[in-house]
């Protein structure tokens, strides 16, 4: 099977190198797709050549819906730029997919801090139990599938969470890479790690009880 790796950036300077190291055991075994959001900084000019970018509007839903149609693959593995993958993510990925129509990774961090280890083991839980997964987990899925539910919700926030409830909701069965995906913590140390944690909470139980995306969105601080 072909996967399709598509990577929505946006100023992403300070991370983007990080990730094309992380890219070069894989580069050779997947379709590569970035897609810029209107980045202003040196983001595009820091992806080599040999990768396809493509430009569109900002907005995550909208460019990894953008790299989606674009693609090529037989599994969309949609990718945040601040991640790390395993070597052997394509063939993490290949495995599941056998038996799956759709999976993520479980999620891991490098920082030792004690809030960081608890939203790891809460996060991976959640896959398991909730059948629940984030975009920082590496969503993978059939494209047929994807397009079959319409790809990502046009939401500015709360995309990836409307997107595994409604496979959810289609009894999509979710399966787990024994791998993890490390991911960087700079959205919780910046904002304070437990404090982050409570308020993600808050606005997904708002989100749950139908306050309007707009409002949520506003509560939710571009860190970028």
């Amino acid at each position: 099977m072909k996967v399709s790796i598509i990577i929505p950036v946006y100023n992403e300077e300070k991370t983007i190198r990080r990730l094309l190291r992380t890219l070069e055991p894989v580069k050779e075994k997947a379709e590569i797709l970035f897609v810029d959001g209107g980045s202003t900084d040196r983001t595009l000019n820091l992806i080599p050549g040999e990768y396809t970018v493509l430009k569109g509007a900002k907005g995550r839903a909208r460019q990894m819906n953008l790299g989606a149609e674009k693609s090529g693959g037989d599994v969309l593995f949609f990718l945040h730029c601040d991640s790390e993958i395993p070597e052997d993510a394509i063939e993490q990925i290949e495995t599941v997919m056998r038996k799956y129509r759709a999976g993520c990774f479980g999620i891991a961090f490098h920082s030792k801090n004690i809030w960081m280890k608890c939203c790891q083991i809460i996060s991976n839980h959640r896959i398991k139990d909730r059948k629940i997964m984030f975009g920082d987990q590496g969503i993978f899925i059939r494209r047929k599938l994807f397009f079959e539910m319409g790809g990502f919700p046009d939401l500015p926030i709360m995309e990836d969470y409307q997107f595994s409830l409604t496979l959810k909701e289609m009894g999509v069965r979710i399966g787990i890479a024994k791998k993890r995906i490390y991911t960087s913590d700079r959205r919780f140390a910046e904002g304070g790690r437990l404090r982050v944690m409570w308020r993600m909470n808050r606005l997904r139980a708002m989100y749950r009880k139908g306050v309007e995306i707009e409002r949520i969105a506003e509560l939710y601080r571009d860190i970028r």
